[in-house]
């Protein structure tokens, strides 16, 4: 390397880049992961196998040859009420409305971080002349972003697994370059990461509807909103149906609670506001037009977002669940057409989709002669098949 300090030059093209962290970890084993093959004993990963892939126990087997972990973080905190302030919804005539994480409003930061450390590559290029190889990574390898974000001088690991950085809060995206080059770490061999903040605060735990934070550090997936409403393919258990409350993408209580986000800064960048679609937003939705997209619709309005990842199917079961816990009266503004549109999912010849439908409108008490579609079974978490 010609450059005088190849690490803080690093640091800079990040900036440069619109990241708001960036730091440097090495490309080492780090405590944390050595837990994972307990974790995943334990059954917490539910359905996400690639969750197991071996190389995820040590950064260095993403990369023959791997000397450094480049860690960048991006604000997406769009300066709109939390979920936890927004639960109190006044009635309006649309209905009933729904809640999508944060971080699903805007784009998929997966492409917007991703072409961001792309650049970044190629600036490095540019501006080491040694050869060098370096892959980027943003939720897509064998890479624990976070524990990586912890190594590189970015803060520490929450009690929600979160990593919260003292002035930024944990509306973080993290993306990270794997690479050759041998960087000096943002911390030296004398240094330790920063301290955890978290102290005797059991906000997070006591907020969370489901007791997905089964102990201070430790998620069970398989309970965790985010987990059923994005990964879970199946039905929802029924035990955790009502605690999902009005989520139908993801969930951010257990970070709308937690006071090292109180004075998080927000984010202005067009990518993290909440898409219009002609007069709906994704900030609070409506149930009722969610639960009636089609396919063809599903995919327009969400080309491009996260919120794809859940897939059609996927969404209207979670809508599904979500107007089933609104209290939706009678009385009120829409039940008739909800109903009516539950109506005809529940007899649909998805049995997910069916059943889930069938569940609301039990929910709301509604009456007919509709067929009963059994629920597919279930094990739930911690249970035996």
């Amino acid at each position: 390397m010609t450059n005088a300090n190849p690490a803080a030059r690093t640091i800079e093209l990040a900036r440069a880049s619109g990241f708001d962290l960036c730091g440097i970890a090495p490309a080492a084993e780090f405590p944390e992961l050595a837990h994972l093959d307990e974790w995943l004993e334990r059954g917490h990963a539910g359905e996400m196998r690639y969750l197991h892939d071996v190389r995820r126990h040590s950064p260095a087997h993403a990369m023959q040859g791997a000397r450094s972990i480049i860690v960048c973080g991006l604000n997406y905190n769009a300066a709109l009420p939390a979920s936890t302030e927004a639960q109190e919804q006044p009635e309006t005539l649309a209905g009933p409305s729904g809640w999508i994480s944060r971080y699903a409003w805007g784009d998929d930061y997966h492409y917007v971080l991703g072409e961001k450390l792309e650049a970044m590559i190629q600036d490095l290029h540019s501006e080491f002349a040694e050869p060098f190889e370096a892959r980027a990574y943003v939720d897509t390898g064998p890479i624990v972003e976070r524990v990586a974000a912890k190594y590189a001088g970015l803060g520490w690991l929450a009690k929600n697994t979160c990593l919260i950085n003292e002035k930024l809060g944990s509306w973080l995206f993290l993306g990270v370059i794997v690479t050759t080059l041998d960087l000096a770490a943002s911390l030296d061999a004398a240094e330790t990461p920063a301290p955890d903040l978290c102290g005797n605060c059991s906000l997070c735990i006591d907020a969370c509807p489901t007791g997905a934070i089964v102990e201070p550090y430790v998620l069970d997936a398989r309970r965790c909103i985010s987990y059923l409403t994005i990964e879970l393919r199946g039905a929802i258990p029924s035990e955790l149906r009502e605690p999902i409350g009005r989520h139908v993408f993801g969930c951010d209580i257990c970070q709308d609670v937690c006071p090292w986000n109180r004075r998080a800064p927000v984010t202005a960048p067009p990518n993290f506001q909440p898409r219009q679609r002609e007069e709906h937003s994704l900030f609070s939705p409506e149930l009722e037009w969610l639960i009636s997209l089609t396919e063809e619709g599903f995919r327009a309005v969400f080309r491009g977002s996260p919120v794809k990842r859940a897939k059609w199917r996927g969404l209207l079961r979670n809508a599904c669940v979500a107007i089933g816990n609104s209290g939706l009266r009678p009385d009120q503004p829409r039940y008739g057409e909800i109903c009516a549109r539950l109506s005809e999912l529940s007899t649909s010849g998805d049995t997910i989709l069916a059943e889930h439908a069938q569940w609301a409108l039990t929910q709301l008490g509604f009456s007919s002669n509709l067929p009963q579609v059994l629920a597919p079974r279930v094990v739930p978490p911690g249970g035996r098949s």
